[in-house]
């Protein structure tokens, strides 16, 4: 907000931190997604955290899973235009030795480069694009239409509610779409 606030949106993009989502009780794709939303995605921070100890831990990215998420993300935004993944990251304190650095830095790149094959695996499959589409029909209709448009407030919202009858509401398909996922990695 304070960039907004100042109008200097044009000026700064952001770099989002796996780490700091962990930290803010979000996730990555959350973060991403509210950034790109906002076209303010400039670069990633490509880490982790240990999301039991409650600190900036700062490890090197070896969860398939998020860096399949992650680049899912971004392949979905059009990619890193105006930056790229850093390695914010460090090695934990019992590898001390060199060669452990090496291995931190080799780790990461490997992770997010199956990631990315992941992730684009996922993208020419479509099953899991065409989910979310369907999942998310009724927004392309209705009072859905009206509300993405921006077109209703509050108000209008309160008099379609005690108007109509109580919505059906469908599954959310979670386990579903974890199972696929997991075809995928």
């Amino acid at each position: 907000n304070f960039l907004r606030e100042y109008g200097l949106m044009d000026h700064f993009k952001l770099n989002i931190e796996t780490n700091h989502a962990t930290l803010a009780g979000h996730t990555m794709e959350h973060e991403l997604t509210v950034c790109n939303n906002a076209n303010m995605l400039g670069s990633v921070d490509a880490n982790r955290g240990d999301e039991l100890i409650g600190w900036d831990t700062d490890q090197f990215p070896t969860d398939i899973y998020l860096t399949t998420q992650v680049m899912l993300c971004i392949l979905e935004m059009g990619g890193l235009t105006t930056g790229g993944l850093n390695f914010d990251a460090k090695r934990r304190r019992e590898s001390h030795e060199p060669i452990d650095l090496m291995h931190a830095h080799i780790g990461g790149m490997d992770a997010f480069a199956r990631g990315l094959k992941v992730a684009a695996a996922i993208r020419r499959d479509g099953r899991m694009s065409d989910f979310v589409q369907a999942r998310y029909s009724t927004f392309d209709k209705d009072i859905g239409a009206k509300i993405e448009a921006g077109e209703v407030g509050f108000e209008d919202l309160e008099k379609y509610a005690l108007s109509n009858p109580e919505p059906i509401v469908a599954s959310g398909r979670q386990e579903r779409m974890e199972n696929l996922l997991n075809e995928f990695i």
